[in-house]
């Protein structure tokens, strides 16, 4: 595979915010400290779970040199530049190129529906203005747009376009770009609740916020897959297959939030319109994290 620099767990940070909706920025390295001490193998800052639509320009920017220099080095970092224009789009891949990323997400962003020309125009101009890698990343659901595996076919093309993010929650999509784009090209996990049957169907990696909760069944699925002992990691992952699904259906910023203060990590506060999960919530996730902890340990 080409340009390639990630494999295994790749967890997302939150974006945490203070009593006044500031970004929090020393709260923010603590939690990406917290992930890359557990062993996590990339940081994914700014994409769904960061609140990336959330955020202005100037806030942006400093969450990428903040994870820049909070990592260190120690694990490559893939950070989300999407926008709806192409020419800011362009400008956080930029950015984020000079700040030291190892490479850059992008979500083709719409409010009209773009069609696929515009799809590999967009890329095609933000691969051009920077030499690292790009994952192409496809979520329907927040994006607006489903790229087919024809339309990634296509983005591939692009020389830095090297690795796809699946995040439609079909399972057999993955198995068609397995079967369609080869060993070629790297394919990522998106749904958390598909994670298994990801990696079955040959994905290098598991972009996820779980992490945030329970990074030693997250590694430990991924150890199982390694090691070729499917027996183990079915097990592993019906253990935290309820937490997955939750945080899923919670929508990953509230939930994760939730989930580090009931662990008893300060995880500040959301930025509105998104409110803190309902009391009820709470304490539904707490038992899950519970019954998870237990049935691991």
């Amino acid at each position: 595979m080409k340009n390639v620099p990630f494999k295994g767990i790749i967890a997302y940070p939150i974006t945490p915010f203070d009593e006044n909706e500031s970004v929090d920025l020393p709260l923010f390295k603590t939690l990406v400290e917290r992930l890359v001490a557990s062993g996590s193998h990339g940081i994914a800052p700014l994409g769904s779970t960061g609140v990336l639509p959330y955020l202005t320009d100037q806030e942006k920017e400093a969450i990428t040199e903040a994870t820049i220099q909070q990592v260190a080095g120690r694990v490559p970092t893939l950070v989300g530049v999407s926008n709806l224009t192409t020419e800011r789009t362009i400008h956080h891949a930029k950015f984020a190129e000079k700040a030291g990323a190892t490479a850059v997400m992008i979500i083709p962003m719409s409010y009209w529906k773009l069609t696929d020309d515009e799809i590999v125009k967009h890329y095609d101009a933000v691969a051009s203005k920077i030499s690292i890698p790009i994952m192409a990343y496809n979520n329907p659901a927040t994006g607006g747009v489903d790229m087919s595996p024809t339309l990634l076919k296509r983005l591939l093309e692009i020389p830095n376009i090297t690795m796809i993010k699946e995040s439609t929650g079909d399972v057999q999509r993955m198995h068609l770009l397995k079967r369609e784009l080869g060993d070629d090209v790297a394919f990522y996990n998106g749904s958390n609740p598909l994670a298994l049957a990801a990696f079955a169907a040959g994905a290098e990696g598991w972009c996820t916020a779980a992490p945030n909760l329970i990074s030693e069944l997250n590694l430990s699925l991924y150890d199982a897959i390694q090691n070729n002992d499917l027996a183990s990691a079915q097990i592993l992952f019906l253990e935290q297959l309820n937490l997955l699904r939750f945080i899923v259906a919670k929508g990953l910023p509230r939930a994760i939030q939730a989930g580090l203060t009931i662990l008893g990590e300060n995880a500040g506060h959301l930025r509105a319109p998104l409110q803190p999960l309902t009391e009820t919530e709470i304490t539904e996730l707490g038992h899950i994290l519970e019954t998870t902890k237990v049935a691991f340990d």
